[in-house]
């Protein structure tokens, strides 16, 4: 499949190791730059469809936040790949580029084939996260308190939601999940939102935690 790169980040040295990272971890994505907001939201709109996104973004730009290109991108592409690249390591940006629709989480503190390292797990399933964020998400959902009914029988999904259920659990996508089951992209995004509506879950990130929960990870 055709893919197109986009770095999102507005200090000029950093835009250009973030570039050079995404040039050694995807050699043959075509990689375009934004050093705004607004710039990103043009790039965006200039572009007719056709190949897939692979974008890295910062959080903190001059004009505005990353989060909101983030939400634009997914609007317009549901499959684009998109991982965040920032300093901020809290739990309100984390989350808010999660549930926005970000795939990753990266802090600018690892070397450059620490991170080329991690952008290319994507290829076999992995969410490239920085350790520290791994470590956040997992506490984070830890601290919550018991979910009305969490002891009860899990809710009954049908074997094709098991399965889709299961891929997201390993961190697939959905045009990803798609290939693996041989489905089109669509069919895999309303067994996705049949799996949120019946387990009152709004997140990938809450859908690998009954993926876990289920033995199916």
């Amino acid at each position: 499949m055709n893919r197109i790169g986009l770095v999102l980040e507005d200090q000029p040295d950093t835009r250009a190791w973030m570039c050079e990272v995404m040039a050694a971890a995807f050699p043959a994505v075509p990689v375009a730059e934004a050093a705004s907001l607004a710039e990103a939201q043009e790039w965006l709109l200039r572009r007719d469809g056709g190949a897939a996104v692979v974008a890295l973004v910062d959080l903190g730009l001059p004009d505005g936040s990353g989060v909101e290109f983030i939400r634009a991108l997914v609007a317009a592409q549901p499959a684009a790949v998109i991982v965040v690249t920032t300093i901020f390591d809290d739990d309100e940006h984390l989350f808010d580029a999660i549930a926005a629709g970000a795939q990753g989480y990266l802090l600018k503190d690892h070397d450059a084939d620490a991170t080329v390292a991690r952008l290319r797990r994507m290829e076999a399933g992995e969410p490239p996260l920085s350790p520290s964020i791994a470590r956040r998400i997992m506490e984070h959902f830890r601290a919550l308190p018991p979910r009305p009914g969490a002891l009860e029988p899990p809710v009954a999904l049908t074997p094709r939601e098991t399965e889709v259920l299961g891929l997201l659990g390993r961190g697939l996508r959905v045009a990803e999940t798609a290939r693996v089951l041989g489905l089109a992209d669509h069919t895999v995004a309303g067994y996705v939102k049949a799996i949120y509506l019946k387990l009152s879950i709004a997140s990938r990130a809450e859908a690998a935690l009954e993926a876990q929960r289920r033995g199916l990870v």
